[in-house]
């Protein structure tokens, strides 16, 4: 039988991004023992991907700004989809944990008179980012790292998660293996808080790295926990398309919110040409009063470049169908062209922009300071996820929480840039917090051994196949291939179907995976592991865009290409039934309090 090393805490915390870090201070100030799990090195986090900034209505550049406005911004942009308790939380709750993360050394940007500086965002109506240049989520982590290895937490680096355990209904733990040696571990636990991202390693044009492969998500279904919105995933507009090594690696909104514009092969600023109703009081007329906004100006209105994503991505997606695009099969995004409007722009752009600079100068050979960028829409984020308790961001399986990407219900159909970040601190923070207070109300835990044993068994069943069993990294191309091409911008319910046969045989194909070698540093396993997760993730995904039959958001049904009222009033629930099959089934959205009703209507 597989020897499990074992260790125990108060709260377990899995996933140590900005989400995982927050839960993880929040709880151990809170006197739990608290321990991580990550799949990578600590620091090394897909949160340092988030570049452009962490959407907070500090007022710092434009006093118009508060909640109020952030919350309307955050609701429209989600097509009022979203959990409404969670969009006034983060609303309110944002700023000052920007300014805690200020208070624990991030060195944001300054105005002139020493405030955080804030720039524009697409969806955002006032200048609301505050940022770090373009590597915000770089200082981010690290500023949580630092401030959180003072805590006493236990920090298990490189350890993929296998399953959540149970304990009469109620979390247990977590049980998995060090990616290193291959030894199993077992990590008991009053309470569990997922932070593990989203599922972009499902797709084969992503921004995401390695590790997003939907664990969180897959392992919290496993154990019966409701996930939410999953038809809503968000295509970035702007990731690189050239040269094929890179595809995909994102591209800041910040380039646009600098002044950065979108051009098509005939030199046309084709984001003029589509602007929704929703949007269109907000938006310039003229380029020229684009470029106004951009430079602070509080009588002008934004540019159609800063658009929500799900609308720029299918912008450009139109262009490039029609035969308008860039050489590479994206389009052009420009700022360059603004040595016309302002002196020494050069130094501007490496200063405003320095990663986009490095980026494309090293992997590209292109200088953005004098030469466009060909962009294209790439997988970016996942809107839903887990359903949690607005406030207390704990699931449907009692002591199980979960917060930032894994978890849904802020963003709804949509999220704005910008207010990932901030969803990281505000969630992670209250998640940390209910998750300590319920290992402090609740017992200790007892483990069911023959789940642990079945559980490792399951995960080297790979190695008893060996060279005869399925290539498991041809198996999760082919997954890449499928979900991109039948369920990726542009969905009808046809290529949808032919997903959905795609992936029952290649789940067959994934239970057949063989591995050859031993346990130690062996990727081909570990690309096997994640094979379960992946096809879990994927199905939920394509189910409910099946049943979700409108377009709203990042969901775009070219059968059904427009809004459906009644599909505005509820949400998509995915679950495993007791037999062990996925359900889909349309749930009525909360109810929201007049008072907020009221704070919708008056940003309108």
């Amino acid at each position: 039988m597989p020897e499990f090393q074992k260790f125990s805490y108060d709260v377990l915390v899995i996933g140590a991004g900005g989400a995982g870090l927050r839960a993880a201070i929040e709880a151990a100030a809170s006197g739990s023992k608290v321990g991580v799990v990550c799949k990578s090195l600590l620091g090394k986090a897909h949160t340092v991907m988030a570049e452009g900034g962490i959407a907070a209505a500090l007022a710092n550049v434009d006093d118009r700004d508060n909640w109020r406005v952030h919350f309307a911004d955050t609701m429209r942009g989600g097509q009022y989809l979203n959990n409404w308790r969670m969009a006034e939380l983060h609303a309110k709750e944002a700023p000052d944990c920007v300014r805690e993360l200020e208070a624990w050394g991030a060195l944001f940007d300054r105005t002139k008179d020493g405030r955080i500086l804030q720039r524009n965002f697409g969806g955002h109506k006032y200048p609301r980012l505050a940022h770090v240049g373009d590597r915000t989520g770089l200082e981010m982590i690290r500023t949580l790292q630092d401030h959180g290895i003072h805590t006493g937490m236990e920090v298990h680096m490189e350890c993929t998660v296998l399953s959540l355990l149970l304990d009469s209904g109620r979390v247990a733990g977590a049980c998995g293996y060090d990616r290193e040696k291959g030894r199993f571990h077992l990590w008991q636990a009053k309470a569990v808080v997922l932070a593990t991202g989203g599922i972009g390693r499902a797709f084969k044009i992503t921004s995401n790295s390695w590790e997003y492969t939907g664990d969180g998500l897959a392992m919290a279904y496993s154990v019966g926990t409701e996930l939410q919105d999953m038809e809503f995933v968000q295509f970035h507009p702007t990731g690189m398309v050239w040269p094929i090594s890179v595809r995909g690696i994102l591209v800041t909104e910040g380039v646009r919110g600098d002044g950065g514009i979108l051009l098509n092969s005939e030199g046309r600023r084709f984001m003029f040409d589509d602007i929704p109703d929703l949007y269109k009081e907000q938006t310039a007329d003229t380029e020229e009063e684009g470029w106004r906004y951009t430079q602070g100006d509080k009588n002008a209105r934004r540019p159609p470049e800063l658009l929500t994503r799900d609308h720029v991505a299918r912008c450009i997606n139109r262009e490039v169908k029609a035969g308008r695009g860039s050489p590479h099969g994206g389009v052009y995004l420009d700022i360059s062209w603004i040595k016309k409007r302002i002196p020494k722009s050069e130094e501007y752009i490496k200063r405003k922009l320095p990663s986009m600079y490095h980026q494309f100068k090293q992997l590209a050979d292109l200088d953005i300071t004098k030469e466009p960028m060909e962009v294209g829409p790439t997988t970016h984020y996942m809107m839903g996820g887990i359903r949690v308790d607005g406030d207390t961001q704990m699931s449907s399986v009692p002591g199980l929480f979960a917060a930032g990407e894994v978890a849904a219900g802020l963003h709804g159909a949509n999220r704005l840039g910008g207010n990932s970040l901030s969803d990281l601190v505000v969630f992670g923070r209250r998640a940390g917090r209910f998750a300590a207070e319920f290992a402090r109300t609740n017992g200790a835990t007892t483990i069911d051994e023959q789940r642990l044993q079945s559980t490792a068994i399951a995960a080297l069943a790979p190695f008893d196949r060996g060279p005869s069993g399925e290539n498991p990294y041809q198996i999760q191309y082919d997954l890449q291939e499928s979900m991109q091409e039948l369920v990726g911008i542009v969905r009808t319910e046809s290529e949808m179907q032919r997903a959905l046969e795609a992936i029952a045989q290649l789940r067959a194909r994934a239970e057949r995976a063989g591995v050859v070698g031993n346990r130690e540093y062996n990727n081909g396993w570990h690309t096997a592991v994640d094979l379960a997760s992946l096809m879990i993730v994927s199905e939920a995904i394509t189910r409910a865009a099946v049943m979700r039959k409108e377009s709203r958001g990042a969901q775009f049904r070219e059968d059904f290409p427009s809004k459906d009222p009644e599909w505005g009033k509820h949400n998509i629930i995915v679950k495993r039934s007791a037999d062990g099959q996925m359900q889909v089934e349309k749930r009525a959205l909360l109810p929201i309090p007049d008072e907020l009703k009221a704070v919708i209507e008056e940003m309108k």
